[in-house]
């Protein structure tokens, strides 16, 4: 899908970043802000891992139902990572076409990919120092040593061109984070409300 082709008018909003840097509970933040706004959704991820409704908000299902979703073309996106499989929801197509700001949290392997599928595309890179990232995985207690040492490992991202890169450092409270992830939010929809016009 490339081009013309690609889904649109409205726009999504892959929030990237390593794991710790508080992507989910950024997202949760914003999807309370924007909880009665029609023109904004969240996708929730699929995973091939049970949910920690701690630290992680997601879909579970096995890996024979994983692989028979992306066999089907039954999936929006998906990748793989960790030793695990992802997936976006179809109805994301959807929304996109609406007109929607959709929002999910995503891999930084899967940008590519999204460039090619939607029209309008702001990517968010989520961080914050390494230290920081390392208590956050240590204190949710879910990987090995050995897996916090790979998901520590810096993992390049790549921006086609044509897509935006919004950086947010997430190093203190949550929440001053989380409000520019709204202001991006909160620029698409008035973009989308002005577009009929131009």
């Amino acid at each position: 899908m490339s081009g013309s082709q690609r889904i649109g008018p409205g726009t999504f909003v892959p929030v990237v970043g390593p794991s710790g840097a508080g992507k989910d509970t950024l997202i949760r933040l914003v999807a309370d802000a924007f909880a009665d706004h029609s023109g904004v959704r969240f996708a929730r991820r699929l995973v091939t891992r049970p949910a920690d409704s701690a630290t992680e908000d997601h879909d579970s299902l096995s890996e024979a139902a994983f692989a028979r979703m992306v066999g089907a073309d039954d999936v929006a996106l998906h990748w793989r990572a960790h030793g695990l499989g992802y997936a976006i929801p179809l109805i994301v197509d959807d929304w996109i076409a609406a007109g929607a700001v959709v929002i999910a949290n995503l891999s930084r392997k899967a940008i590519p990919t999204v460039a090619d599928r939607y029209s309008t595309v702001t990517v968010v890179n989520v961080t914050a120092s390494p230290d920081i990232l390392r208590a956050r995985l240590e204190g949710r207690g879910r990987e090995t040593g050995a897996d916090i040492e790979e998901r520590l490992t810096p993992v390049p991202i790549t921006i086609p061109d044509g897509v935006e890169l919004v950086e947010i450092v997430n190093d203190r409270e949550p929440e001053a984070a989380a409000r520019l992830l709204q202001g991006v939010v909160e620029r698409h929809i008035r973009e989308a409300v002005r577009q009929p016009a131009e």
